[in-house]
Parts: structure tokens; sequence; C-alpha cells
């Protein structure tokens, strides 16, 4: 497969989500006793898509991602690439729902293949590297509003080759 995205006659597309909270995390607190300490658990959920043409493609929601905005996100993507295309999953549950049989028929009919990927092995999926980059060293270490976490998440797609970049041997 990598031979044939390297020769231009498919597109790879490691697909994936990841959670993005407002605040880092909080591993622990103080709080007097007999009260409750509280989190926030407000999180923007993104869908992406690194492609073996070097793009990247991202989507954002604040609620849970479910099979249907994931076949969705998929279904813009086949729109998009105007090729074949091998899109590498994990096993998560919102990507083998069998009651979504019929979006995966749809998808196979545009020229959508899948390939998913051995259990728990996310260092074969490559967008799995982008989420640990943007978690860990692209995104500043602070609590961000929603509207600036959205805005760095944004900056970060938008500035994926040129200044954002991940390499592979």
């Amino acid at each position: 497969m990598i031979r044939q995205a390297q020769a231009g006659d498919i597109e790879l597309a490691y697909v994936d989500e990841a959670g993005f909270a407002p605040q880092p995390p909080n591993r622990s607190a103080w709080t007097k006793r007999g009260e409750t300490h509280a989190v926030t658990a407000k999180r923007l959920n993104v869908i992406g898509a690194l492609l073996s043409s070097g793009q990247l493609v991202m989507t954002k929601l604040w609620q849970s991602v479910n099979g249907l905005w994931f076949f969705a996100f998929l279904m813009s993507l086949i729109e998009r690439v105007k090729k074949p295309m091998v899109v590498i999953l994990d096993n998560a549950s919102i990507h083998t729902a069998k009651k979504l049989q019929p979006y995966w028929d749809l998808l196979k009919e545009k020229g959508m293949r899948f390939y998913f990927l051995p259990a728990y092995s996310p260092e074969l999926n490559r967008i799995e590297i982008l989420w640990k980059k943007m978690k860990y060293e692209w995104l500043p270490f602070k609590t961000f509003t929603t509207t600036e976490l959205e805005q760095a998440i944004d900056k970060i797609g938008d500035g994926f080759s040129p200044i954002y970049q991940l390499t592979f041997c």
C-alpha cells in the first residue's frame, strides 16, 4: 500500500479521534475537608486524517464523537480526495459498529477501502504521533477558553506542513 501511495495510485489516510481539554491535566489537588473538588470535563473532540500526500484534514466537535459523526467525516474526506483511498483505523467501537454497515457499503462504493490495525497497536497509526505532538509539544501548557483552544487547534491544522511537521523514517 505504501508503494501505491508513493506512486500516486492511492491515498493512504491514517484516521483517528482525539480529545483536547481546555485545562491541562490535574493529577492532584488540595480541597478543604468535606468539600468536593470539581473538574470541568468539557472536551474538544477532533477527528483527523493524516494523508500520505502530506495533508492534514480535521474537524472539531464540542460533543462526543459517535459512528454517525465519524462516517460524515469519512464521507467529506472521500469527496475531497479524488482518488482511491485506503483508510487505516484502529478497532474502536465507532469504527466497527454493525448497525452502521450501510454507511460502510456507501463509502466502499465511492472507492474507499479500510485497513484495520491489530488490537493494541497505536504505534502503527501515524496520526497517533500527531496527536501526541499536538498535546505535549505544539500546544502551550496553559488553560484555554473554548475559543482559544479551537483557534490553537486550527493554527496547527493550518500550519501543518510549513510550520508543524512530522517526519517518518
